[in-house]
């Protein structure tokens, strides 16, 4: 499997460090608010990595935080906890929201069929993992006590920008939208590890530490849940690009320290969900949420298909009438695979060759475009329905559209429709025309198709035979 690794900018042969498990962290919400439909974009093509390592033989363990304490409005580390923001915001405690907004964010994963991690933990539950690695960043030198907080001092690096993706000029204070200058850093990308109650008295969870009463720092969570669970090395780390910096960058900068050695292999960043005004961002006021789109009668597969028929490292640009295509392009390829009949054997042989279709569109960097085309190439395919519906049973293990599923509820609208619309009188003269149909007498029945028209019924010749239904 090829994958694109953002730390090299280059597509890479994916090889774990251990042949018995694929160690995976992946960056979870901040819970002061409902997941956007951009976001959601991310947890989807994380999903599909997940599942793809699964489906190819690897054994995977994948850890997820849950952001509830020491993300500030600023990702450089000033304004409002978000977490207090929105607990100011409803009138409710910090951990109110927290549970709250937790639970809304795994509802919102199992409608779009987003398995759950295997471990999933808030940063308030790893604190004395966190106070740990700040302890241990000062004996080595790279952290440094100032003004009430901790800071990481970047200047001790090597190389900061391990990502190559900025300049050094846009990363300047003042340069970033939201970025403020702190004084008590020595150096213009030095980040906190540790607050203080000297920085933000009003703060709601606090704990005791050998800097003083306080609380951690939005970065240093994802390195102590990370080690906690995963150890001292990691396979794959996910998130969306604008986690690329400040996060991940700092993420690096004091795992590495920490640990003396290279902490992550693989990177795998999704880019953007942009309208016709920009990113999506809760910061801008409204936006998107899958609960919006049922409102307005999609269903969330219909969104996860049209995530699929892009490339996660291209930016999707959403509107109304993509979303509609994709829901229409769906309902059509449920309605096909409707129409497929558990006839005849598993060709085995042609099974095989349609998932070594779809197994190298995974291959190739996670093409999810090639493996929803691969989905068409089993409808096309010359082989028994047997092997169509095995071949979609397979893929859709992977894709998570519900293929299956969704087929047979079109079926059992359908037979339930014709068995609401029964007629003796008119299935007797359908079944008088098929008759006169088989004995050449097109005029007669011509005359009864004129005739069920006039009775306002339509008549549908079908491979199953003729069908009909009032107009």
């Amino acid at each position: 499997m090829y994958l694109y690794n953002s730390l090299s900018h280059k597509k890479e042969l994916f090889t774990p460090n251990s042949p018995d498990v694929v160690k995976m962290y992946t960056c979870g919400p901040t819970v002061y608010h409902f997941a956007h439909i951009g976001n959601l974009r991310t947890y989807i093509m994380e999903d599909v990595l997940e599942k793809s390592l699964r489906y190819l033989g690897y054994n995977v363990k994948r850890v997820m935080n849950i952001t509830d304490v020491g993300h500030l409005a600023s990702d450089a580390d000033t304004g409002e906890d978000k977490m207090l923001k929105g607990a100011k915001r409803e009138n409710k405690s910090v951990m109110e929201i927290a549970q709250y907004y937790t639970d809304a964010f795994f509802a919102d994963c199992d409608k779009l069929n987003i398995k759950k991690p295997d471990i999933i933990q808030p940063a308030t539950g790893c604190i004395a993992e966190f106070i740990q690695i700040v302890e241990g960043l000062i004996d080595k030198g790279f952290a440094y006590f100032a003004g009430g907080n901790v800071y990481f001092d970047t200047s001790k690096l090597e190389k900061y920008y391990v990502f190559n993706d900025h300049d050094e000029e846009d990363l300047a204070i003042g340069v970033r939208e939201g970025v403020e200058e702190d004084t008590n850093k020595r150096n213009k990308n030095d980040f906190v590890l540790w607050f203080t109650k000297s920085k933000f008295e009003d703060q709601a969870l606090k704990w005791e530490s050998p800097w003083g009463v306080g609380y951690p720092g939005w970065h240093i969570e994802c390195s102590g849940i990370s080690m906690k669970y995963l150890g001292e090395d990691l396979d794959i780390h996910c998130g969306g690009i604008d986690n690329a910096f400040p996060h991940h960058t700092n993420e690096i900068a004091q795992s590495e320290s920490y640990l003396g050695h290279k902490w992550c292999n693989y990177w795998f960043h999704v880019h953007h969900l942009n309208t016709d005004t920009g990113k999506m961002s809760k910061s801008k006021g409204e936006f998107l949420t899958v609960s919006l789109l049922q409102e307005k009668g999609y269903d969330p597969m219909a969104y996860r298909f049209f995530c699929l028929q892009s490339h996660y490292r291209r930016n999707l640009v959403f509107s109304w009438e993509n979303l509609d295509n994709a829901a229409l392009a769906y309902e059509k390829l449920v309605g096909k695979i409707a129409n497929l009949k558990e006839e005849g054997n598993v060709d085995e042989t042609a099974l095989a060759a349609l998932k070594d279709r779809f197994i190298s569109a995974l291959n190739g960097d996670l093409n999810t475009s090639l493996a929803v085309t691969a989905l068409y190439d089993v409808l096309k395919a010359k082989t028994t329905d047997a092997t169509k519906l095995a071949a979609l049973e397979s893929f859709d293990q992977v894709l998570s559209l519900n293929l299956l599923q969704a087929a047979k509820a079109v079926r059992q609208k359908s037979e339930e429709e014709e068995a609401a619309s029964a007629d003796p009188e008119i299935d007797a003269l359908v079944a008088a025309r098929t008759e006169a149909k088989k004995a050449k007498n097109f005029q007669e029945a011509d005359r009864i198709r004129d005739e069920l028209k006039a009775m306002g019924i339509e008549i549908i010749d079908t491979p199953q035979g003729a069908k009909w239904r009032r107009v």
